[in-house]
């Protein structure tokens, strides 16, 4: 009978440390390098994965700092930059600089417009990891000077003029 009433007492304790604890949550880590262009990704102090990535150009350097991010969005449209589309965005300043997935050409070399660009899948990875452990439980970390030598920033994309054609909707 002691026995039993042991076994009870280490369940019913078992059972009230399960029911009190609080879910597993993970911090993650973000370090961007941009004199490298690349980032890499910890998940409480374990490195996961190491990706090349684009920071800003020289007009438009990606700001250097450590950052909470505050903001995420399955699909952003930049009303700076002519409504481009920014996958999986994860925004870490106010000013709006984010990590974002891109299939612009140039991953690798300091091109954006101060974002942090990385390919569709990565993004997609990334965002489902700050997603699953919390913006709060992340950081991110961006150090490095610009790379020298780029010096040319990316440009918006322009729309063609529309020039008036005589009989446009006559097509021969």
């Amino acid at each position: 009978m002691a026995h039993f009433r042991f076994f009870a007492a280490l369940l019913l304790a078992g059972a009230l440390a399960c029911g009190t604890s609080k879910p597993a949550v993970a911090n993650v880590l973000i370090q961007i390098d941009k004199r490298a262009q690349t980032m890499t990704v910890a998940v409480d102090g374990e490195v996961r994965y190491r990706w090349r990535v684009s920071t800003g150009a020289t007009a438009y350097s990606t700001p250097v700092g450590s950052y909470t991010p505050f903001r995420m969005e399955v699909m952003h449209y930049s009303q700076e930059w002519d409504n481009a589309g920014m996958p999986h965005a994860i925004f870490f300043t106010k000013r709006g600089h984010s990590i974002h997935g891109s299939d612009h050409p140039g991953l690798g070399t300091p091109v954006s417009h101060g974002c942090v660009r990385l390919t569709l899948a990565n993004a997609t990875t990334l965002y489902q990891l700050v997603q699953a452990n919390g913006m709060a439980q992340t950081k991110v970390v961006v150090s490095g000077s610009d790379p020298p030598g780029v010096t040319v920033p990316s440009q918006p994309p322009r729309q063609r003029a529309r020039v008036w054609q005589p009989f446009q909707f006559f097509r021969f």
